[in-house]
Order: structure tokens, then C-alpha cells, then sequence
């Protein structure tokens, strides 16, 4: 309680594991309605997480699942040249060892990849950003004279609709999903590239390319790796790409009114163990955030 005049703040603690961030979009109107109204029963949820766990045992086993393995050897298979001196050391490279770096484009720039940039090449945001990526490691892999493709870790909200009849729409879980990609930006001219011209938007296109040649965006290779016994033994115990990417989305501008996220709220979330050993030698989270200047 605040006081008179001023909102207060209600604080939800929530371990990962039982909730994502789709989750928090069912879990705050539910709350607002619980309070304001109580005793009014909450919309029903279609299929709860125990259904869609039980049901992605089941997908795992499709002759039609299993038919991309070969896909997925084939993206596993082509090697990633070490970002540093040495490979991540589990024992010594740990969450508390890691760096960060946050860089904020202004809004004039954001708006920009939100809207033109996807509409010139029929493409989405996560096309435009992670083209920038490949462009920026295989650059510097091109001084060092080493391959150009670029392997990645790319996490997914993880509700595919690959289940007939399956409505997630108010299941709450952790649904996330990660799967490799490689992104090759050809023999691109790169003074070009860099100065904006043509080669760019041919690179832009290329990577939307390889990113569409994957089904249902990625959910394949998890279920492949970790459900199916067969597929799992040609699969698992791979290392993980040295790269992880994650566009968390837009975050919009809170509504009027009560029961909203608290300005401070993405400043406040528990971080993860500083004893795990981290996933990635560079890991990058984007979001987009709205404000009453743009995004």
C-alpha cells in the first residue's frame, strides 16, 4: 500500500519452470478479475500443460517427426568454430562469471525495423535481427579466417500448433523451446553490406530463407532429442551452439487503470543461479519496449 493517491504494488514470486512470458498475459487479467470480482469463475482453459506434455510424447513418435532428423544432423553436423581462446568450462565459465552489455537503439531506428524493413521483405523482426547477428560473427570470423556460418541457439515461445484440436490460449507453463540454426550469409559483398546497399536486403533474404526451411519452428528437435529414444541417441549429447538468441517481443505500454505490470517490473526479476554453468559464450535477449516517445 502506497498510500492515498498512489498505486501500490502486489509482488509475485513465480518460478520459471511453472510460468513464461505468454503466461503472465493470462495470469494478470485473471487476477484483476478474481479480485474485483470475486466468487466469478475464470474462463476455462482448453488443454492444460499435462495434456500438452502427454500429447508431445506422441508427436515425438510421428514417421513425420522423425523424417527430420536428417534436417537437423545436417545443421548439428557442420561445425562452430570457438568464439574465445578455449570452450566453455562448465566447472569455471558460471553465471556469476558472466558480462553484459545493454545497448538501446532509439526509437526513430526501432520503428523502423518494426515496420518497413519486414514490410519491404515480407519478412518478421526476428529475420531482420538475426540476419544483423550472422552478419556481425561471420564479419569477425572473415578476419580470422575461419568459416562464415554462423551456428545458433534460438529460443521460441514454444505454443506450436502441431497438435490438431490443441487450445493453449489460457494454458499457464513454461512452454519455451530452443533449437540450432545456421545461418549462412553467403559470399556476400561486405563493404556493401555495411553500407547499406543492395547486399544487405540479398543477405536479409537469404536468412529468412534457411530460417523457413525449419517446421514449426524448431519444435521438432527437442522432441527428437529428448523424447524419441531412437532419434535422441543420434542427437543428444551434442554441445549446444556457442550462440543464443531470444526476441522476447513487445512489451506495450500498460493500459489505465488497476492490476497493471509495474513500470519497475523487468528490473526486478530473479536472475538465475549464480553457480549454473552458463549455456552460451554470448547469449542475446532483444525486446521492444513502448513508450509514449515510440518504441
Amino acid at each position: 500500500d502506497a498510500g492515498p493517491g498512489r498505486p501500490g504494488r502486489l509482488l509475485l514470486t513465480l518460478h520459471h519452470l511453472v510460468v513464461d512470458g505468454v503466461s503472465w498475459r493470462i495470469l494478470l487479467p485473471d487476477l484483476a478479475q478474481a479480485y474485483e470480482h470475486p466468487g466469478r469463475p475464470l474462463a476455462p482453459v482448453g488443454t492444460s500443460f499435462r495434456q500438452w506434455a502427454l500429447l508431445l510424447h506422441e508427436e515425438a513418435a510421428r514417421a513425420e517427426r522423425r523424417a527430420e532428423l536428417p534436417l537437423w544432423r545436417e545443421i548439428t553436423d557442420g561445425g562452430d568454430p570457438p568464439l574465445g581462446s578455449r570452450p566453455l568450462d562448465p566447472g569455471r565459465d558460471t553465471v556469476a562469471t558472466a558480462r553484459r552489455l545493454r545497448l538501446e537503439l532509439p526509437a526513430a531506428v526501432t520503428s523502423e525495423l518494426l515496420t518497413t524493413v519486414p514490410a519491404v521483405f515480407h519478412a518478421e523482426i526476428n529475420d531482420v535481427l538475426l540476419t544483423a547477428l550472422a552478419l556481425a560473427v561471420a564479419d569477425w570470423r572473415r578476419g580470422r579466417g575461419e568459416r562464415q556460418d554462423v551456428l545458433v541457439d534460438l529460443e521460441g515461445h514454444g505454443r506450436e500448433e502441431v497438435v490438431p484440436g490443441v487450445d493453449l490460449a489460457r494454458t499457464v507453463g513454461w512452454f519455451t523451446t530452443t533449437h540450432p540454426v545456421r545461418l549462412d550469409v553467403g559470399l556476400c559483398d561486405w563493404d556493401e553490406v555495411w553500407a547499406g546497399g543492395p547486399a544487405l536486403g540479398q543477405v536479409l533474404k537469404e536468412v529468412k530463407e534457411q530460417l523457413r526451411r525449419i517446421p514449426d519452428h524448431g519444435i521438432g528437435h527437442g522432441l527428437l532429442s529428448r523424447l524419441d529414444t531412437t532419434s535422441a541417441a543420434v542427437l543428444g549429447g551434442r554441445p549446444a551452439p556457442q550462440l543464443g538468441f531470444n526476441y522476447l517481443g513487445r512489451m506495450a505500454l500498460p493500459e489505465p487503470g488497476d492490476w497493471q505490470l509495474a513500470p519497475e517490473s523487468l528490473d526486478v526479476m530473479a536472475g538465475t543461479d549464480p553457480g549454473m554453468p552458463l549455456p552460451h559464450a554470448l547469449g542475446v535477449d532483444a525486446r521492444t519496449e513502448d513508450r509514449p516517445d515510440g518504441p
